[in-house]
């Protein structure tokens, strides 16, 4: 079983990468980006259980360490 963590930082929270992306996307001519926005992405391999039960323990180990939920947002994708 697998399980995909996407991270990206709430609106309001400064970016500074997102900020050099856009720009250096401009500097390529591509001027139809009105902004960037920089996340990341953590891929687990989950020993065999439910998907309910993946998605908890999942959750757990972002409310403990692999997201900053003060400036962080998060979203959770079992794979079967």
């Amino acid at each position: 079983m697998k399980a995909r963590v996407h991270i990206s930082l709430k609106n309001g929270v400064l970016d500074p990468q997102g900020k050099a992306i856009s720009n250096s996307l401009h500097g390529l001519g591509f001027d139809s980006v009105l902004d960037a926005r920089q996340g990341k992405t953590i891929e687990l391999d989950l020993k065999d259980m439910s998907k309910e039960q993946a998605e908890k323990e999942v959750d757990r180990m972002c409310l403990q360490l692999l997201a900053n939920t003060v400036i962080e947002n998060y979203s959770i994708e079992v794979i079967d």
